[in-house]
Formats: C-alpha cells, structure tokens, sequence
C-alpha cells in the first residue's frame, strides 16, 4: 500500500511542508494542479491530499471550496502551517548584490517593506517554489527568490534573510483530503465538522435553517456563499462547526438544517488543530 501525500505545487512549496510538518514519515507527492492532487488519491497513487484553503492574510483559496464536493474524498485532519518567506539566493551572493526577487504575487505582496527596504524590485514567478528552482538554474546573484527554507534545501540554496513577511502571522489552513470517512473522536481539543447545503427556495430560508444551531448552541466557525455552476440563483453555502455529527445538539441542529435545505452534503468530521485558536 502507497504511502504517498499528495499536494499542488513544486517540491518545496508550503503545502510540501505542510505534508512534512504533519506526516513526517509520508512521502510527499508533488501535482500540477489541485485536480491532479486529488486524482492521485482517488487512483491510489498517494493515500492522502493536503490541500490550502484560507490564509490568515489573502482569505479563502480560490476554487477549492468548488472542489471539495465533487472530489470523491473526505476531509479527515486539518492543519495550520505558520508561512515564513525567506529571500534566497545561489551560495555565496550578499545580499547588496541582489536587485530583484522572484515568487508568486501573493507572497510578493507580503514582503513589500524589506523589499522596498533594500531596494528590491519584484518579478512575478508562477510559484514559490517553482521561483526557487528558476534562481538556482539561473544561477545569477542579482536574482532572489522568496520561498520557504524547505525550497532552499531542495535546491541548493544560501537563506540570505529569513522570516521577512511583513505579518507576523501570516498562516494558512489546509485540509486533508482521504478516501474513506473517518468518524472516530480523536484528538485533544475537540472535533470540527464540514458540509455544503442549498437552501430550499422559500422565504428567509438561509435565516431559519441556520437557526437550529443559535438554538441548539451549535458554534459555526465558518459560512461561506458561492455560486454554483456559474449560476447567480444557484447558491451554495461552505459551513463548518464545532462538534461531531453525533452529539445531541449537533444532530438536532443538522435535523433542522435539513428541513430548509434541498441539499446537504457531508465533507468530513475531523479533531480541531490546536493552533487553530
């Protein structure tokens, strides 16, 4: 049996270490795309997907909330994964020699003060870590990338400056994805459950059905909104909760959740991160 996480991006990309960080004994598995990350668990290829979902600093991971209904898998643990950017260069470049740095926009976004601090201009590069290999093939020391110190090993590169992100807690969430449903308690700090749901087409229906959990004091950590299909009357709503499905309050508020909607489908029952707080 494989033994194999999966995960989108270039080796050395955050949700690489994230697999490290979390699995350390798997074998992380990189994919092109988020779809080929969860075809690789579907097929057997990998036994596991880590997939991002949020960031503590750019909100949600565009398409991935589309993705988890239709994927065929089931989230199982969550894990949040502290983003520190390094400036990273070829062995033996000062960091007065280099004049521009190379990484995804997003992550270039996050350094703006100690780029414009040192006079840095940024290039825009498809990934982190995919950055990270352009600098090493280049091997040009006018040219940094901004990656993770695990992109710096892979690659052979020297971390000029570290933790260079301009929030100091910048995080992102991940989930991740199996092929069975796991619905056994675990963990320390309580258990968190995940489901989409359409609302039936009548009045206040949203108001009422996500009034069984303010009753049944069922805390919903998240409610996200999106269309469904391209379509502006086909709303679909993200929600995640504190608790197991089999709790008594849970189970009443999910009872009701049940009646205002046409459609609920279960993602996944998990134990809650302790950095989550």
């Amino acid at each position: 049996m494989t033994n194999r996480i999966a995960f989108q991006g270039e080796p050395g990309a955050y949700s690489h270490q994230a697999c490290r960080d979390t699995y350390p004994s798997m074998e992380a598995l990189p994919c092109r795309t988020f779809e080929d990350a969860i075809a690789a668990v579907r097929n057997g290829e990998a036994t596991l997907a880590m997939l991002p979902v949020e960031n503590s600093t750019f909100g949600r991971v565009a398409d991935i909330h589309h993705l988890l209904p239709s994927s065929g898998l089931h989230i199982i643990n969550e894990a949040f994964v502290r983003v520190h950017i390094n400036l990273l260069a070829i062995p033996g470049t000062r960091l007065s020699q280099v004049k521009s740095a190379m990484s995804h926009p997003v992550l270039l976004g996050q350094c703006r003060q100690f780029l414009a601090e040192h006079g840095i201009h940024r290039v825009n590069g498809a990934d982190t870590a995919g950055s990270a290999l352009q600098v090493a093939r280049d091997a040009n020391p006018e040219m940094a990338a901004l990656a993770s110190e695990l992109a710096s090993e892979i690659y052979g590169l020297e971390v000029l400056a570290r933790h260079i992100e301009d929030q100091s807690n910048n995080t992102t969430r991940f989930l991740v994805m199996a092929p069975k449903v796991d619905l056994s308690r675990r963990g320390d700090h309580g258990m968190m459950t995940s489901f989409v749901f359409e609302v039936r087409n009548i009045p206040a229906a949203l108001y009422k059905a996500m009034g069984g959990f303010a009753t049944n004091g069922v805390n919903m950590t998240k409610l996200e909104s999106y269309m469904l299909n391209g379509s502006f009357s086909a709303t679909q709503f993200y929600a995640e909760i504190e608790g197991h499905p089999d709790d008594p309050a849970v189970k009443r508020a999910l009872e009701e959740l049940d009646y205002f909607t046409s459609r609920i489908t279960m993602l996944g029952t998990y134990p809650a991160d302790p950095r989550r707080d």
